[in-house]
């Protein structure tokens, strides 16, 4: 297993951004960049030993500067959504950049997804691994506190991606730290993924309203359209007319896992009958979220000229709760200063 280096391109305000190759014994590789910790390319093989890019993207540094869907990045200070993009912390109400209506999605206007990362090929026993460090300074996009954030890539010769994150503070302050790829078994540019299936560890969910921030409420996926407790496709249940399903135009929710957070354990997995793919979610995080991909448009600097429409793939992104601060019996993403926040997630790819 190893990593080598190349040049990219270069942001809008000069800065050199960087790619880099990670690569196993079986062929495997993927693509990461420092701008934005972006998961640009991802190539696993298929039941019959193909390669396939299964990872939507662009064809160029362009595309992730401007582009709005978030593909492959690194998600935070707090991903997912903070209602009324506001937060009290100590008896203090913080005031974050508002960029989804009244509310804060993924970090604020220029979120972790929009900086250059400081990277370093580490070792990790005999294997190289990515590292990429950034420091978010007090007061960046309104979250208090000097932040110190490191995330550890490696592609290790089980076909797994690994990914460790890591963050201290100087203040008391929020973090949810998660991996923003979109999923598409097939192949990035093979069309939707309803033919997918999809298990997910969990009997519980997140309920949201119609501006998709949990309510508070947790509920039953028993005889429901968010049940992925055995195998079924994605488009057995997009349809439905439940009132989650129509408040999101899809999946976009938030389930409550069963994990102990304190290894990585398995969480989800899905299955792509066509191709044979599978992949396996293991985390250390207290819930996923579940997005079909339901707002995705992109017709220009798409990867090998393809077109991205709605459900073009899935993201299983691993996080502490959405809008968590407004709801104190979920798991609190407040990080204590001086304390260290430390999460992995691991994707792991295999053939049926």
């Amino acid at each position: 297993m190893g990593i080598t280096r190349s040049f990219y391109g270069k942001t809008l305000e000069g800065k050199d951004v960087d790619i880099f190759k990670l690569s196993n014994n079986n062929g495997m590789v993927a693509e990461i960049s420092n701008y934005g910790g972006v998961v640009v390319s991802l190539m696993a093989p298929d039941k019959n030993g193909k390669i396939d890019d299964v990872v939507l993207g662009y064809d160029k540094l362009e595309g992730y500067i401007k582009g709005k869907c978030f593909f492959g990045a690194i998600i935070g200070r707090h991903a997912n959504r903070i209602q009324d993009a506001s937060f009290e912390i100590n008896g203090k109400v913080y005031n974050v950049t508002k960029n989804e209506g009244e509310n804060q999605l993924h970090g604020g206007l220029i979120g972790f997804d929009k900086v250059v990362w400081d990277a370093e090929i580490v070792k990790k026993g005999e294997d190289e691994c990515l590292q990429l460090s950034y420091t978010s300074k007090d007061g960046e996009e309104g979250y208090p506190g000097n932040l110190d954030v490191k995330v550890i890539y490696a592609l290790t010769n089980d076909n797994a991606l690994s990914i460790e994150y890591f963050a201290v503070s100087d203040k008391d302050t929020v973090v949810n730290l998660t991996n923003h790829s979109y999923f598409n078994l097939s192949g990035h540019g093979s069309g939707d993924i309803l033919k997918h299936q999809l298990i997910i560890d969990a009997d519980k969910f997140t309920v949201n309203d119609k501006e998709s921030l949990p309510t508070g409420k947790v509920r039953d996926v028993k005889g429901s359209p968010m049940d992925f407790t055995t195998l079924k496709s994605v488009e057995s249940g997009i349809f439905s007319e439940c009132e989650q399903i129509t408040f999101g135009h899809g999946y976009d929710h938030n389930w409550v896992l069963k994990v102990s957070g304190q290894k990585p354990e398995k969480a989800a997995e899905v299955f792509d009958p066509s191709s044979g793919r599978v992949m396996e979610v293991y985390t250390t995080k207290p819930g996923v979220q579940f997005y079909s991909g339901n707002y995705v448009d992109e017709s220009e600097s798409c990867k090998d000229g393809a077109t991205y429409g709605k459900n073009s793939g899935l993201c299983l992104e691993t996080q502490y709760f959405p809008n968590a601060l407004k709801h104190k019996h979920f798991p609190s993403p407040i990080l204590k200063a001086g304390e260290e926040y430390k999460h992995t997630t691991i994707y792991k790819f295999l053939n049926r």
